[in-house]
């Protein structure tokens, strides 16, 4: 009997498990090859599911952050105040702090080597944009701009994290951000 393959379940797993394979060489040194030899997978079969590496990093940008977002609406509930839910999602970035910088690394990385391409396609753009109303909705603030501004901030303690030995207070920061948020929507 055939083994019945779920092509698209099949190339979220390749998609996952070849972040670790670019955060660990980075996106302009690592070939389809040695994803394909890092996979466990014919070269043939990645070929397949991805028309090029490229492809396969932008599709990758999109399944982490629909990722991202399921894990942490699915940790974070709902809490009832505005500063209980900054604080949550401080919390879950602080706890998965590792794995965001590696992601941006990533993205400026690929932003490096793939400029012009970045024009052509809307991946990154999308991304930010579902992610954008994602937190817009979870926060519950009615102005789409202010959750663009929660992400820029975010972004930006990961970027201080990634050059700076010291170590950043996620708590401190979300409560920060919370008391300027809601004095800002009174």
């Amino acid at each position: 009997m055939p083994k019945i393959v779920d092509h698209d379940q099949y190339r979220k797993e390749l998609l996952l498990k070849s972040f670790d394979l670019f955060a660990e060489r980075g996106y302009g040194s690592i070939t389809m090859r040695q994803l394909a030899q890092g996979l466990g997978v014919s070269t043939g079969t990645l070929y397949h599911y991805f028309p090029s590496k490229q492809a396969l990093f932008l599709q990758l940008v999109e399944e982490l952050d629909r990722q991202d977002l399921l894990n942490f609406l699915a940790e974070a509930g709902n809490p009832p105040t505005l500063t209980e839910r900054i604080e949550t999602m401080f919390n879950f970035v602080a706890k998965n702090e590792d794995n965001f910088c590696k992601q941006v690394l990533l993205w400026v990385e690929f932003y490096q080597q793939e400029k012009a391409e970045l024009t052509k396609n809307n991946a990154f753009h999308s991304s930010w944009d579902k992610t954008t109303q994602a937190i817009a909705d979870y926060l519950q603030v009615p102005d789409k701009a202010i959750a663009d501004f929660v992400l820029n901030y975010l972004y930006g303690l990961l970027m201080r994290g990634i050059f700076e030995t010291e170590t950043i207070s996620y708590p401190e920061q979300a409560t920060l951000l919370s008391k300027i948020l809601v004095a800002y929507l009174k």
